[in-house]
């Protein structure tokens, strides 16, 4: 005969089977809204919301960086795939990093430079992009330096920038605008004639190559230039002419106000088939040869060569460094004197003079200063 017990488990009451039933509802919306959280826990993960909560809870990564370039012109996806692609990007994809920069405003702020950031994930990545500033490079170009000296001085500011890829760029003539390059390409081909075309200034680039140099360098000297060439219609021969006197006016000068006043001179004696007897360009002569002078003697003057102005009547073959903007005004504008001569004096200021007579008395008074 069967117990209580036993008759209670094979004939359950109505209240014990709703009880049961509750009880299994209970633990089904438990699990439930536990899931819920969860879910909701993982979706604000996602998507980073609310802002200020994971923004506190997370702090953005340290440790090591890489350097990013972003060109100029670059779109917000076109900037998430150079992030990838130059190893900044991890465990998400372009497109996850661009809704960041867009959600986060940056999308439209982004500007060309270096950027040094710590390699994450979009959102990570995209926070740190947030305050990230573009570094920029720098690279000089100085007047009155001739291409050997400005050779030397890039290969001093960046290890990528070599005597050979210098030299290519400066004859590559895509580096050079299209109304620039019509004007100096019947010029001598060379690297000594086209340094003349180069802006000297100190440069803040995205990415410090020979052709990013050269090509910043040139559309800066036509912008500066290029209304003024195109207004007086200046030919190629105008323009190579005023190179090579702007280079001999640049090396001669030290006082800028005195520019135009020399390159009266120069054309004075040009006109009149003198001999220009210019030291700087026998100082150029024998730096082609090897050799730094500081400062020119008699038996310098001797030196065989087509740029030894006290030899040769008329202008050196090519321009003899990198004329400043004062010279190129100088040249493009002398100033209308009648003056043939001039020496300097200790203060680097020149005595001008008409006649042989009055620049031999001038010699004795710059030596008396």
């Amino acid at each position: 005969m069967q117990n209580n017990s036993q008759l209670r488990k094979k004939y359950p009451s109505p209240v014990r089977k709703k009880r049961k039933r509750r009880s299994i509802i209970g633990t089904l919306f438990f699990l439930f809204i536990i899931t819920g959280i969860c879910a909701g826990c993982y979706a604000s993960y996602y998507l980073k919301e609310p802002r200020n909560f994971w923004e506190g809870l997370i702090p953005i990564p340290e440790g090591n960086t890489v350097s990013v370039v972003i060109e100029n012109g670059m779109t917000a996806s076109q900037a998430a795939r150079a992030f990838e692609f130059q190893g900044a990007l991890e465990k998400g994809s372009p497109a996850e990093l661009s809704k960041w920069m867009v959600k986060f405003g940056i999308d439209k702020k982004i500007r060309a430079g270096h950027y040094i950031v710590v390699p994450s994930d979009p959102w990570n990545l995209a926070r740190q992009l947030r305050t990230a500033r573009p570094a920029l490079l720098k690279a000089q170009i100085l007047p009155g330096i001739d291409a050997f000296t400005l050779i030397e001085s890039l290969e001093s500011q960046d290890e990528k920038l070599t005597r050979k890829n210098i030299c290519e760029a400066l004859l590559r003539d895509s580096n050079y605008p299209p109304k620039m390059l019509e004007l100096i390409k019947d010029l001598p081909n060379d690297e000594y004639t086209r340094v003349a075309f180069l802006m000297p200034e100190t440069y803040m680039l995205i990415d410090r190559t020979a052709d990013e140099v050269v090509s910043t360098s040139a559309n800066s000297w036509w912008r500066t230039w290029g209304e003024f060439i195109t207004e007086h219609n200046l030919t190629s021969k105008d323009i190579f002419d005023a190179a090579v006197i702007a280079s001999m006016v640049e090396r001669e000068v030290l006082h800028d106000d005195e520019s135009r006043k020399i390159a009266g001179v120069i054309h004075n004696r040009l006109r009149k088939n003198m001999l220009l007897q210019i030291d700087a360009t026998v100082v150029y002569a024998w730096r082609l040869k090897g050799r730094k002078l500081t400062r020119v003697l008699y038996r310098d003057l001797e030196i065989d060569s087509p740029y030894n102005t006290y030899k040769n009547a008329g202008l050196p073959p090519r321009p003899i460094c990198i004329p400043g903007a004062d010279a190129w005004n100088a040249a493009l504008d002398p100033e209308d004197n009648e003056y043939l001569y001039y020496v300097a004096g200790k203060s680097g200021y020149h005595y001008f003079a008409k006649t042989h007579k009055e620049h031999q008395k001038n010699i004795k008074d710059a030596r008396k200063e």
